[in-house]
């Protein structure tokens, strides 16, 4: 079995792959750079793929740890067999070769509305204080300020416990009535849930007499520290603990009117690879069976995942700072275009202004809002965009306005998304696609703060604070901007793009 591999890198060749929150040091090659993903303790997607502009790939159907070093690429601790492959034309017909192979896509869609309209998240504007009264005062917020309505996500702390997947009592009196009244205004709503149990509960003891836990190395019940504290974690890989966590979600929906939920928490770094349960797996597997079971709901979102691409699964990006850097807001195209030649193509850029919310509790008081609306910009003509701090609450007027002419942007391009995901369903290609793989005899392979919605539509987001103009890189053709402007490339100009402005552009001809 061929399980380490030690290959010397072409010249001018450049790779991506491997896992998502690395999409900012990518494309590899130009400088040393290691990542283990055997197991992949990284808070987003990852996929035991390579792919260069060379028209090279490496696949494993195992994880493995890569590096790039003194001119080679080597793979070692590898459990399983290292596939190579080569010869292929260049970015987009490599991509092609391996999607087809090993994830070819399935032909089946998420809810229309995750593409068509602006979703919004509870999370930064109630955090833990998820209560009837105020998911209504947002949702009729959003709909009086004049935003679209669109997909609401009600977070963390609805439930009466972990593992225990019912309206909390002392915080909603009448959750199906309040369900209705958010049907009514336009909306579809989510709720967050999670594959753990907490501990000392009557639920922990009815599933510990069921086996439907995982257990430590030792036969013990695993109890995992994770950012809300210990839980236990159900055993995905059981066929009755997955029909049971079923029941609980279907109940939700049949009862409530829940049109579809947020899984959250399914990361592989609270699990073990000498866990014990009903089948024996890699700690990244765990991942991949919390996808597989979501993706029941036509309507689902995950932030962590293993080996699912080419599947109908709504990937947002990992909780970003409120920050320019690339913790913050220079993550998204990076990160984003990672996300695509990976094979994860329904992509959603984090809670706009940041989601991690210690760091946007930190800066709550000095909030950036040149920043908000930066992020809302680059979030607008990706496959999703999400808000979750109530931009006319935070922001002046004129701020606020340009974020509202963002999410107006996202839902007038809504069904020429909806309709580049449809293709994505079918084909497996990127909705949003680097430019070296639209244009990949261009040279574009290190462009990363611009991408292309299919292949006719040019982003270039403003991501520099102060910055009124920014440079952009046009492949070959007629570009007509949304200013009007009609550019010739191949070129790149300086353009003008003061914070009212995103800068796109349609290829012509």
């Amino acid at each position: 079995m061929n399980n380490q591999l030690k290959l010397e890198l072409l010249n001018h060749e450049y790779w991506w792959g491997g896992a998502v929150s690395d999409g900012v040091s990518m494309p590899y090659g130009n400088s040393e750079f290691a990542r283990q993903l055997n197991p992949a303790y990284t808070p987003n997607q990852a996929n035991p793929l390579l792919i260069s502009n060379k028209g090279r790939y490496i696949w494993s159907d195992k994880p493995y740890n890569f590096e790039f070093r003194d001119g080679f690429l080597n793979i070692f601790d590898c459990d399983g067999e290292i596939n190579k492959g080569e010869g292929f034309e260049n970015l987009r017909a490599v991509y092609s070769a391996v999607q087809e192979r090993y994830f070819p896509a399935k032909g089946q869609m998420l809810e229309p509305l995750m593409f068509t309209a602006p979703q919004y998240n509870t999370w930064i504007e109630l955090m833990y204080d998820q209560k009837e009264d105020k998911i209504l005062e947002y949702a009729e917020a959003i709909i009086n300020n004049g935003m679209p309505p669109g997909i609401l996500m009600i977070d963390d702390n609805w439930q009466e416990d972990y593992g225990v997947w019912e309206f909390h009592p002392g915080r909603f009196q009448k959750p199906k009535k309040m369900i209705e009244r958010l049907h009514e205004l336009g909306f579809k709503v989510m709720l967050w849930t999670c594959p753990f149990v907490s501990p000392d509960s009557a639920t922990y003891r009815l599933l510990a007499d069921k086996d439907y836990l995982i257990k430590n190395k030792n036969g013990s019940i695993a109890i995992r520290e994770w950012w809300n504290g210990y839980s236990a974690v159900l055993d995905l890989t059981n066929p009755h603990a997955v029909a049971w966590y079923k029941s609980k979600l279907d109940y939700l929906v049949n009862e409530y009117g829940v049109d579809g939920f947020k899984f959250d928490a399914g990361d592989p770094m609270y699990y073990r690879n000498d866990d014990q349960c009903e089948i024996s797996i890699h700690a990244n597997e765990h991942a991949e069976y919390f996808a597989k079971f979501g993706m029941q709901f036509t309507l689902n979102e995950f932030r962590a995942c293993w080996k699912m691409a080419g599947e109908p699964i709504g990937q947002r990006l990992c909780d970003k700072l409120h920050s320019w850097d690339t913790n913050g807001l220079g993550s998204l195209i990076p990160n984003g275009l990672a996300q695509g030649l990976m094979g994860y193509a329904f992509t959603c850029p984090d809670m706009i202004g940041g989601g991690e919310y210690q760091n946007f509790i930190a800066n709550s008081e000095r909030l950036d809002q040149e920043l908000f609306v930066r992020y809302a910009q680059c979030s607008a003509l990706f496959p999703m965009m999400q808000f979750s701090a109530a931009p006319w609450r935070i922001l002046d007027q004129e701020h606020f306005q340009y974020c509202l002419a963002a999410a107006n942007l996202h839902q007038q391009f809504g069904e020429e998304i909806l309709a580049l995901a449809h293709h994505a369903a079918d084909s497996g290609e990127p909705i949003i696609r680097h430019m070296a793989f639209s244009f990949p005899d261009e040279e574009f392979a290190r462009v990363n703060d611009q991408f292309m919605l299919g292949d006719h539509i040019l982003v270039a987001p403003v991501v520099e604070k102060g910055a009124i103009e920014r440079i952009i890189h046009f492949p070959v053709g007629t570009w007509q901007g949304d200013d009007g402007s009609i550019i010739e490339g191949p070129c790149k100009l300086n353009v003008h793009a003061p914070l009212s402005r995103l800068p796109w552009y349609r290829k012509q001809s």
